[in-house]
This record gives C-alpha cells, sequence and structure tokens, in this order.
C-alpha cells in the first residue's frame, strides 16, 4: 500500500524522507499517531494512484493537502506526530498549468494592461520625468516586488484561492477574500468597458478614410478642425477641437446627451453590442480553467510586445519625435521634494504589479508544490517595469510628432490624461501616418488584447476562491458558474454603456478599488507577517524552494511594506482627488457615493469577524484562546510520496 506521511514537529520542518506504512498493520484514514508507530484501524477504501486530497500521489504535494481530514492529537517522548494519509480519495486531482509558460505568460498578461500603456507615461512626465524614476523603483523593490513574492509564495504553498486559504493562515481574516471577491466585479463593471470602446474604433478602423479624421460627420460641430500634416494653410488654436475628439465624445461615448451623473440617459445598442462580444470572448477563454486560458494567453499576452515594437520603430521615425522623448524623460530634480511625486509612485507601481487582487494566489495555486516562485516573482515584475518604461517612449515619440505638427509644445499636447490619451491623441496621431488603416487596427487589437489578458486573471481570481470554497457545489458545473459570473458582469457594466457612461467608469476607477484593494492588502500583509508569522511563512518557502528568504524580505515584509500601504492610504485620505471628466465636475454627492461602493466591499473584513467570533462554540476568551492555539500549531513537513 502506498500512502503520503504528513508529519509536524515543533524542531523542524526541513526534513523530507519517504515512508511507507506495513501491509499487515493497515491504518486509519487520517490517523493521528506517536512516534513511528501507528494505532489499528480499519482500512478504508483507496482511489488509484491519488492521495485523500485528490491530488496525483506521483506529483509533489503541499503540506496542506489532506488537512481536511479529522486528527486526533498524541503526544509522545519524542514531541512527534505523523499523519498517515490513506489514498481515499474520489476526487479529481487539481487542475494545473500544462507548461511553466502558460503561467509566466498569464502573470505577465495580468500584470501588464492599459495601464502600463497610458498611466505610466503620463504619471512620469506629470512627476518630473526621469527623476521620477527614482521613487518609481524604489517603491518597486521596497513595496511592489516584496508583495509580488508574497502572494506567489501563499498562494503555492497553500493551493487555494483568495477566501478558502485563509482558514490555514488566520481563519478570522477570512473577509479579506470576499471583499476581495467584490471588487473583482466592480472592476468588471467598468474595466471591460473600455475594451468595447477599443472594438468600436477597430471596427471603425476598416473605413476609409478614418472617421475620426473628417469633419463632415452628422457628430461634428463648427469647433471641429481638421488639421492634417497636408492642410498647411489651417493653424491651431485654443477653441479648436479635433476631428478625434469629437469621434469619441460624440460618436462613441455620445456624453453630450447625458449633463452627469444624475441623468445616465439611454443604453447604447452598439457598445452593448461590443460589449457582449468582449465577454463571449471572455467566457469561452476561462470556461475549461487555466488549461486554456493559458493557451489563450500564448496570443493575448505576446501580441502587445510585437505591435509596441512596430508603434516604437514607427514613432522614432516620425518628425518632432525627439521632442517628446526629451520632454519624457528630461529630469526635473525639484519634483522629488514634493510629497506626490512618491505617492504617485507608489500607487503606480502598486496597481501595476496587481497584488491583492486575488488573482496572483489563484495562478500560483495551480503550479507544482516546488516551483520556484521567487525566480517568476522577480522575472515578472521586471518585465512589468520594463514594459511600462519602454510604452513611455511608444506614447511620447508620437506626442512630439503631434507637438511638431501643431507647433505647439510637448506639454499642451499631452494635457489629456487617462483612456483620452489613447483614444484621442494617439488616435489622431495615427491618422496622420502613411498606413493609418494598418497602425490604426494593430494598435486597437492590442488595446484589447491587453484588457482581455487583465479580465481572464481578475475572474479567474473569482472563480478559484468560489470553487476552493463550494468545491462539493461548484467543482462539477464549473462552465454554468463561470457562465452565471459572466452574466452578472455584463448586466453590472449596463450603466457603463449609457450615454453617461464614461462618468460611471470615472467613478468606479476612483473610489470603487483603488482605496478599498490598498486596505484589503494592508491586512493581508499584517495577517501574514503578524499573525501567521514571518518566520513561519518563511519556513514554508523554504519547504517549497529549499531556501530561506533573505533578511531584506523579512523586513519588507514586516514593516515597510506595511509602511508602504499606510502611505497611500494615508495621502489618500489626506488628499482626495478632485474628480474630473471632459467639462464635467463630479458634484459632492458622488464622493458619498464612491465611498459608499469602496465601503461596500471592505465592510465585508470585519462583518466575517463579527460572525466569526459569535458562529464558534464557546465563551469569547476561549474564542480568542482557540484562534491563538490555532496560530501556534506546529507546521505540518511533508514526507514524498512512497513507491
Amino acid at each position: 500500500m502506498c500512502c503520503v506521511v504528513i508529519s509536524a514537529t515543533t524542531i523542524s520542518r526541513k526534513n523530507k524522507i519517504n515512508k511507507c506504512d506495513k501491509e499487515e498493520e493497515p491504518q486509519e484514514n487520517g490517523r493521528l499517531v506517536a512516534g513511528s508507530s501507528a494505532d489499528k484501524g480499519q482500512k478504508g477504501s483507496s482511489g488509484p494512484g491519488q492521495v485523500s486530497n485528490g491530488y496525483p500521489s506521483t506529483s509533489p504535494q503541499s503540506p496542506r493537502d489532506g488537512a481536511g481530514t479529522g486528527t486526533e492529537r498524541v503526544s509522545g517522548p519524542t514531541n512527534f506526530r505523523m499523519l498517515i494519509v490513506q489514498q481515499t480519495s474520489l476526487d479529481p486531482p487539481r487542475e494545473t498549468w500544462s507548461k511553466k509558460m502558460d503561467f509566466l505568460l498569464s502573470v505577465i498578461g495580468y500584470a501588464v494592461d492599459l495601464g502600463n500603456v497610458w498611466r505610466f507615461p503620463y504619471i512620469c512626465y506629470q512627476n518630473g520625468g526621469g527623476a521620477f524614476l527614482l521613487p518609481y523603483l524604489l517603491m518597486a523593490v521596497f513595496g511592489g516586488v516584496p508583495l509580488f513574492y508574497m502572494e506567489l509564495a501563499l498562494g503555492q504553498f497553500h493551493r487555494n484561492g483568495c477566501i478558502s486559504i485563509w482558514k490555514y493562515v488566520c481563519p478570522i481574516f477570512k473577509g479579506i477574500g470576499f471583499a476581495i471577491c467584490i471588487i473583482a466585479l466592480y472592476i468588471a463593471f467598468y474595466y471591460n468597458t473600455i475594451m468595447a470602446w477599443a472594438l468600436y474604433y477597430l471596427l471603425s478602423s476598416f473605413h476609409s478614410p478614418l472617421p475620426w479624421t473628417m469633419c463632415n460627420n452628422a457628430w461634428n460641430t463648427a469647433n471641429c478642425t481638421r488639421y492634417l500634416s497636408t492642410d498647411l494653410n489651417v493653424s491651431w488654436t485654443n477653441a479648436s477641437i479635433s476631428p478625434a475628439e469629437e469621434f469619441y465624445t460624440r460618436q462613441v461615448l455620445q456624453v453630450h446627451l447625458s449633463p452627469g451623473l444624475h441623468q445616465l440617459g439611454a443604453v447604447s445598442w452598439q457598445l452593448a453590442l461590443c460589449l457582449l462580444f468582449i465577454f463571449t470572448i471572455v467566457y469561452f477563454s476561462i470556461w475549461k480553467g487555466v488549461k486554456t486560458s493559458g493557451k489563450v494567453v500564448w496570443v493575448t499576452a505576446t501580441f502587445p510586445y510585437l505591435v509596441l515594437l512596430i508603434l516604437l520603430v514607427r514613432g522614432a521615425t516620425l518628425p518632432g519625435a525627439w521632442r517628446g522623448v526629451v520632454f519624457y524623460l528630461q529630469p526635473n530634480w525639484e519634483k522629488l521634494l514634493s510629497t506626490t511625486v512618491w505617492i504617485d509612485a507608489a500607487a503606480q507601481i502598486f496597481f501595476s504589479l496587481g497584488p491583492g487582487f486575488g488573482v496572483l494566489l489563484a495562478f500560483a495555486s495551480y503550479n507544482p508544490f516546488h516551483n520556484n516562485c521567487y525566480k517568476d516573482a522577480l522575472v515578472t515584475s521586471s518585465v512589468n517595469c520594463l514594459t511600462s518604461f519602454m510604452s513611455g517612449f511608444v506614447i511620447f515619440t508620437v506626442l512630439g510628432y503631434m507637438a511638431e505638427m501643431r507647433q505647439q509644445g510637448v506639454e499642451t499636447v499631452a494635457k489629456d490624461a487617462g483612456p483620452s490619451l489613447l483614444f484621442i491623441i494617439y488616435a489622431e496621431a495615427i491618422a496622420n501616418m502613411p498606413a493609418a488603416t494598418f497602425f490604426a487596427i494593430i494598435f486597437f487589437l492590442m488595446i484589447i488584447m491587453l484588457g482581455l489578458d487583465s479580465t481572464f486573471a481578475g475572474l479567474e481570481g473569482v472563480i478559484t476562491a468560489m470553487l476552493d470554497e463550494f468545491p462539493h457545489l461548484l467543482t462539477r458545473r464549473r462552465e454554468w458558474f463561470v457562465l452565471g459570473l459572466v452574466c452578472v458582469c455584463y448586466l453590472g457594466a449596463l450603466s457603463t454603456l449609457t450615454y453617461g457612461g464614461a462618468f460611471v467608469v470615472k467613478l468606479f476607477e476612483e473610489y470603487a478599488t483603488g482605496p478599498a484593494v490598498i486596505t484589503v492588502v494592508f491586512l493581508e500583509v499584517i495577517a501574514v507577517s503578524w499573525f501567521y508569522g514571518t518566520t513561519r511563512f518563511c519556513n514554508d518557502v523554504q519547504l517549497m524552494l529549499g531556501f530561506s528568504p533573505g533578511l531584506f524580505w523579512r523586513v519588507c515584509w514586516v514593516a515597510i511594506c506595511p509602511c508602504f500601504l499606510l502611505f497611500i492610504i494615508g495621502s489618500f485620505l489626506a488628499f482626495p482627488p478632485e474628480v474630473r471628466l471632459f467639462d464635467y465636475l463630479y458634484p459632492f454627492w458622488t464622493t458619498v457615493l464612491g465611498y459608499c461602493i469602496g465601503v461596500s466591499s471592505f465592510i465585508c473584513v470585519p462583518s466575517y469577524m463579527v460572525y466569526h467570533l459569535l458562529t464558534t462554540k464557546g465563551t469569547f476568551k476561549q474564542v480568542r484562546q482557540s484562534q491563538i492555539q490555532q496560530l501556534l500549531i506546529p507546521s505540518v513537513t511533508i514526507y514524498e510520496p512512497c513507491t
């Protein structure tokens, strides 16, 4: 009989041995014995090639596998406990990545999103150009990368999603997982709408000439000024409005038909169809799990880099490109004395790497137990930062060209932030290039693929969390659950498809996700570093990788990362943003609404704490002592499967 032997000691978790029980001494499933002997019990039924947690017995397993079986503590003179787990489960094994590259591309595709293309270049030039790279790198080294590494290690060791993982770390913090799932839904409500805009542009790109190059369309106004490189007799003034801007605001968004958030107007049927197509792609990419999504990212994660390279070469050959590059990188060291620069650097690296959204936990949980997640964290985070830096050249070479063409300063051309930088300025620049149709098609196709990767990842984080939390209910119904989740996301996004939908997108972006997820990650770091314990966590990493994280990582997890997150939270509370979109200044009641949306997800954390205390048997003192004892239970040592 083959078995997996898992032992726990108060001294060491480093030793690995192979051990088989004797056939003449069958063991009871999940029986905890002292020393090297076991009480005799009734032999349970065994499944072929599997251990009780449902994983194949030939692959390295997590110490947490099979932890759900009943155990009995027995103390002995050697202070050594052994858990004999027989091959009794008929549950299907946990899905794993087909290839290591599937995992890496999925993580890179998740981390590299639309924000890398427009947010980093804009924030960089706004905060001192090349001087901004110093605080950005410091925040990455001491804040972003340690959090990234921590989540990959947590997910890989415990092999669970963002909800059920807390029963192994600190059960009273389980509300963090529910909060993460709600935040992921809010993101799905508005993030995919940006892809619907890009799809509308992609379909419009097949028209010749491009519709955002002309001023004789039904949506144009008298202020529309067609200004191409061949129109030498046309001068650009402050009152001029480009046809690209009017196409974006009056044809795609149709914001002129909505006075604000208090009156959103009807749903745009064109955008509704575009979003339906986007969610259809999303569904058939993730409905079967990481086996299918891991194949899709070979296209969606690599194609954007090919397009960025093409656009970089094309942008570098445009007249005036050097003006944009100088404006992008020329350092303004005095900016470093401003607190805002450091706040923007911290927020940018945090939202760029994306810890706290449950995605890294989910992706890492499908890795082999001994996968080198430390190396993965360094590689993927480095690729993410370098992509952001390269995107700056792609954007600012074109902005320099636009400034040269309009005979204006680069700062005037680059006044638009957010998606407007892509859908107005860059779209207009593409229209002035030779082979404009080709460049428009690949550019907006790139935007769609950048968004799809992040959507795959965000929804997979929710799916993994729910399937791990309710395995008997949802595991065999994954396709139907994913369909229901996608339908909920589509219905939730309908408000962003109205005439005033752009105002809703901005509201969600500013309030629904940012402050809530930063607060949730702060609690996550505290729970892992201070409750679960850095020493215990580092021992887990050593068990997986064969080496323990060094002093730098320990100090970051215990002190620097919590301070890093507190710094962002405090800055947001001390300097709340003035939200404005186009000519619409958000009134005060929208700020209250935004904070309510943000709190609606975070409230899961204290609510679950109260629920946990009320539903746990015993007095409050007993419950508190039980929690402490649960955290002090010696962690297990894994023993390789017997052959």
